[in-house]
């Protein structure tokens, strides 16, 4: 990986690699959880190869992203996330990225795009259906059991194992939800050294609390709630690509979602793909990602 660059928004001093940054066109990586921008490695050769600039930050929360202020609320809650991916748009001075994320970087990703109108010129989507955001959504008995690690933080056990175990925790999410062998046991612990954060165990169970009425909002973040529930129709070009294979996200949860979208739309399963698309697959997606760009420029 490379070295860490630095920019300031209202709240964060975000920590971000690059590469490639005389390029014309921008793409934004953003990771999900449990993971780090160490996910879209094996993936930047391609786009930069296919002449974009590329740019993967870390979330708050996850090293070496942090808080500007103490006094912050230390809120997981995704309209937070995608707040937080518009000012970081703005403060680098970017004009009309292309928007890629996966898990939590997906919700912010199309959060951000919900907040502004135009933010991106293209939204990937990667393992999250759009609309899926609200505690009120049908949930199958299928899903439901797919997000025990959700319930369970919302218990005190839950909690005493993010703040006390938060890498074992982690390491057992990516051994469920993918196939069996898919990582070196290696490149999690590189992956996991991004949730030696001291906000990471606060942000992760505040998340899954507020998701689903567990926990309370920030209040700074009322209005952005408001505009992204229920989710706004999009009018960017929106690709998704989800595993067949994923154990936590069924792949029936991103399907028949063309209704929130009145730009073009496409929506991919990669075959025998968990969880992880990027890091399973990561010159199939890279591929389907220039593709559709290249589609619809």
């Amino acid at each position: 990986m490379m070295s860490w660059k630095f920019i300031d928004t209202s709240l964060l001093r975000v920590g971000y690699q690059e590469w490639n940054p005389g390029a014309k066109r921008t793409m934004v990586l953003m990771h999900g959880w449990p993971d780090s921008p160490r996910c879209w490695t094996a993936m930047v050769p391609t786009l930069v190869n296919a002449g974009f600039h590329v740019i993967a930050p870390a979330l708050r929360g996850f090293n070496p992203t942090t808080f500007l202020r103490a006094d912050t609320p230390r809120t997981g809650q995704l309209a937070a996330l995608g707040r937080d991916l518009v000012e970081f748009v703005h403060a680098l001075e970017l004009h009309r990225p292309i928007l890629v994320g996966h898990d939590w970087g997906a919700r912010a990703v199309a959060n951000a795009c919900g907040l502004q109108p135009g933010i991106a010129s293209h939204l990937v989507m990667l393992a999250v259906g759009y609309g899926t955001n609200t505690p009120g959504q049908t949930l199958s008995l299928e899903q439901a059991h797919n997000y025990w690690y959700h319930w369970y933080m919302a218990t005190p056990r839950g909690e005493q194992t993010v703040r006390e175990d938060g890498r074992a925790f982690s390491r057992k999410m990516w051994d469920l939800w993918a196939p069996a062998g898919w990582y070196a046991p290696e490149e999690f612990e590189a992956t996991a050294d991004a949730f030696d954060n001291p906000d990471w165990a606060p942000i992760v169970l505040h998340s899954y609390r507020h998701r689903w009425g567990h926990a309370p909002g920030d209040p700074a973040y009322a209005l952005d709630d408001q505009t992204l529930n229920p989710a706004p129709v999009l009018s960017v070009p929106t690709l998704v690509l989800h595993g067949a294979v994923d154990t936590v996200n069924a792949p029936s949860g991103s399907a028949d979602k063309e209704h929130f979208f009145t730009g073009p739309y496409q929506r991919s399963l990669l075959q025998g793909v968990g969880h992880f698309p990027q890091r399973e697959a990561p010159q199939q997606v890279a591929q389907a990602l220039l593709d559709f760009v290249r589609t619809h420029a």
